[in-house]
């Protein structure tokens, strides 16, 4: 348990180095790629998820695939919670690590970037702020994203499933993502959204802890029960 508790934290740590610190490269100012866009963010979490499933092989990284596995007898009930809180903290030390990365960074943006922008490095938060419409986005975007991985793995070339599911990372970025950031996944949400709340980072914007408790913290726990469902009882895995 142990193992696994330590491959659930680093894993979701390096997911988050990833993808927090390619928000604070586009973002933030005299960096080497600031301003790159999108496509440039998107493209990262994908590979860099893949990059985390190579080294530590069948993590979940997301509570949301830990109720999905629970729900399917994958794993058993007891794993739940400290799974849950092993990704949630290692959310907060990647976010951390980025801050530090980015120290100088955030610096020279001081003034230059409205509050809400430098939250939006760490967090999600919706482009349009419709909170029954943002919940489906993410609870939809959670279906997709696990019965995608659930049928991947059944694919059991070497290799595979780390490629595919950032390709599916990719896609759902691309096609589904514009709306509410495609969270999917409240480790991926709450630990940098709580590491942006503690750090020491001038001109600070509220957290948003109603979006966040409601759309990236619920929503993807509904996307999971349905996936679980959808895989057991229509796709037959």
């Amino acid at each position: 348990m142990i193992h696994n508790l330590l491959a659930e934290f680093m894993s979701t740590a390096l997911m988050i180095i990833f993808g927090v610190g390619v928000h604070a490269d586009v973002v933030l100012n005299k960096t080497k790629y600031h301003g790159s866009g999108h496509l440039f963010a998107i493209t990262t979490w994908a590979f860099g998820i893949s990059v985390a499933l190579f080294i530590f092989g069948g993590v979940c990284m997301n509570p949301a695939m830990v109720l999905a596995q629970n729900i399917l007898g994958m794993l058993p009930w007891s794993t739940f919670i400290p799974y849950s809180l092993a990704e949630v903290a290692g959310g907060i030390v990647g976010a951390v690590i980025v801050w530090i990365m980015y120290a100088d960074q955030f610096k020279a943006s001081e003034g230059d970037l409205a509050p809400d922008d430098v939250r939006n490095i760490f967090s999600t938060a919706p482009a349009i702020r419709n909170l029954p419409r943002n919940f489906f986005v993410e609870a939809f975007a959670t279906f997709v994203f696990l019965t995608g991985i659930l049928s991947i793995v059944q694919v059991k070339t070497e290799g595979v499933a780390a490629i595919g599911i950032g390709l599916l990372v990719w896609a759902i970025g691309m096609g589904i993502g514009g709306t509410t950031g495609f969270a999917m996944n409240l480790a991926r949400d709450m630990g940098p959204r709580i590491a942006h709340r503690i750090l020491p980072i001038g001109n600070k914007a509220d957290s948003d802890w109603k979006y966040a408790i409601l759309v990236p913290g619920l929503a993807p726990f509904v996307g999971a029960i349905v996936a679980a469902l959808f895989v057991k009882y229509f796709l037959g895995l």
